[in-house]
């Protein structure tokens, strides 16, 4: 008995029909279909297929045989697959991660980057707060990350690829709304919902920073920890808030953004890596970023 007397008799039997199991499923001639059901049906020394009034039919055997016969074909198939995976080389793991919302520009770009690799790696990308990105960089569970760096941090290496502008960001029907540019002064005069240390605080200390810069002291009456709380607490207080010039692309009509008059803070997005990863993937990695045209390193 070979696995395609199996294939067949499974064909029939769901087809119902040996022309349609010949012509549709198997691509095969009808008599030479039937001749192999019939020495199936010899080898195993019952009949498995009846013609009768409303065409073909199993035996009480034939049933018992089809309920056997479908995990052994999937077996089959399953061997197959595993034996031509074990038979491929092992592809090299890349860990990728973006602080949440950089994707959308980013990714692309670390794709291009790594065109020549993807055939040969696995490549994972996680989306996660700075201080989680760079956790998983220092455990070595992160080959590269794009996120806001830390100077602070012992052990990492950044290199910063775009300075962000910091915007207004408040509800369409604000009195603010109208204007074209902001002045930081009205500010202090509205609700201001910031960003959690937490979660943010290299964007928390850059808001902190200009405030102070400009001699304004405004009290955060929220501290969000995601862009959507950030849009929330600005809806339901009718307030206002600072954030990256990135987050543009992900605005609901309900909120506006609106630019800074006068000095405008920025905030640094970089690539960090461990300085003690030896990956040969992260090297190449990091030497075309450096040639590619889309990865224009700023001076600090």
């Amino acid at each position: 008995m070979e696995l395609r007397h199996l294939r067949y008799f499974v064909a029939v039997a769901e087809e119902g029909s040996f022309t349609r199991a010949a012509e549709q499923r198997l691509h095969t001639a009808q008599p030479s279909l039937s001749r192999q059901i019939r020495d199936l049906e010899l080898e195993v020394g019952v009949e498995l297929i009846v013609r009768g009034s409303r065409g073909l039919e199993l035996t009480a055997a034939g049933r018992v045989f089809l309920d056997h016969a479908r995990p052994i074909l999937q077996q089959a198939v399953a061997a197959t697959a595993a034996a031509r995976r074990a038979a491929r080389p092992a592809k090299a793991p890349f860990v990728a991660g973006f602080l949440t919302g950089h994707e959308l520009e980013w990714l692309p770009k670390l794709l291009e980057v790594l065109r020549d690799e993807l055939e040969t790696i696995e490549l994972t990308i996680h989306s996660a707060p700075s201080p989680e990105l760079i956790q998983a960089l220092l455990s070595g569970t992160m080959d590269v990350a794009f996120l806001r760096p830390d100077n602070e941090v012992h052990g990492l290496e950044f290199r910063v690829v775009v300075k962000e502008d910091l915007f207004v960001l408040l509800p369409v029907d604000h009195r603010l709304a109208s204007n074209a540019a902001i002045d930081v002064g009205e500010m202090a005069l509205e609700r201001f919902v910031s960003f959690d240390r937490k979660y943010a605080p290299a964007l928390r200390l850059v808001i902190d920073r200009y405030l102070e810069r400009c001699d304004i002291d405004i009290v955060p009456v929220h501290e969000a920890e995601t862009l959507p709380m950030v849009i929330s607490f600005v809806l339901s207080t009718g307030g206002v808030s600072l954030v990256p010039a990135y987050l543009k692309k992900l605005l609901p009509p309900s909120v506006v953004s609106r630019s800074l008059k006068g000095e405008v803070p920025a905030i640094d997005l970089a690539i960090g890596y461990s300085k003690n990863n030896r990956s040969p993937l992260l090297n190449r990695f990091l030497s075309q970023a450096e040639r590619s045209p889309h990865f224009n390193y700023v001076s600090c």
